[in-house]
């Protein structure tokens, strides 16, 4: 008995042995099988495409066996139109073979925006502050008659706009604002009632006498 247990016993240790052994081979040959066919530790670096022509980002890109979409588009004036102004992934890191690199193009034209509700319903200071967190590109203001520091008006290539208009980025704006002084036109003036004496309209009660 004892016999074949030391000799069953050896045997089921031998095959668990074995059995984890071909485990761990198995997880080898698996790992180097997955490295081979996805070039583990290979890749293609990503070129700076930023300022070059979409043309040109193009044919960079399809020597080195990469692929370029456009998702967006933006606008500087400084750098030609189709342009580009920004690139994901970034320059430097490293892709597969066909990744494909989204770039974002410079527009032909600069971009419009609704002017915001700010004429006859902010101040100065509020006016500016809204128009330039947008981008627009502000001159002096204009002074005219009216509440000092309230906007009246906008004025662009001396043309005057409303609330709502859409006006291209680049085009510079002016406040029409309020100097704190209004015009002897619009002066109220108290004028006294024509052909109206003054009379007293009380009438004096007189004690009366005692006989």
């Amino acid at each position: 008995m004892n016999f074949l247990r030391k000799l069953f016993g050896n045997y089921i240790v031998r095959h668990l042995m074995a059995m984890v052994l071909v485990v761990i081979l198995l997880c080898i040959g698996i790992g180097f099988g997955l490295d081979a066919y996805t070039h583990h530790g290979e890749g293609i670096v990503v070129p700076d495409l930023k300022g070059m022509t979409y043309e040109k980002a193009y044919a960079l890109l399809d020597e080195k066996g990469l692929a370029i979409v456009v998702n967006d588009s933006g606008y500087n004036k400084q750098l030609p139109a189709n342009s580009v102004l920004a690139q994901t992934p970034a320059f430097g890191q490293k892709v597969k073979q066909g990744h494909i690199i989204y770039v974002t193009v410079n527009s032909p034209h600069s971009p419009t925006f609704a002017i915001p509700d700010i004429v006859d319903n902010s101040s100065l200071r509020e006016a500016e502050a809204r128009l330039m967190a947008m981008g627009f590109r502000l001159t002096a203001p204009q002074l005219i008659d009216g509440e000092k520091d309230w906007v009246y008006g906008i004025l662009c290539q001396g043309r005057r706009i409303s609330n709502g208009d859409r006006i291209p980025i680049d085009y510079p704006l002016t406040l029409m604002v309020g100097k704190g002084t209004f015009d002897d036109a619009d002066s109220i003036l108290y004028v006294e009632p024509v052909g109206e004496s003054e009379v007293d309209e009380f009438e004096e009660v007189k004690e009366p006498s005692v006989n």
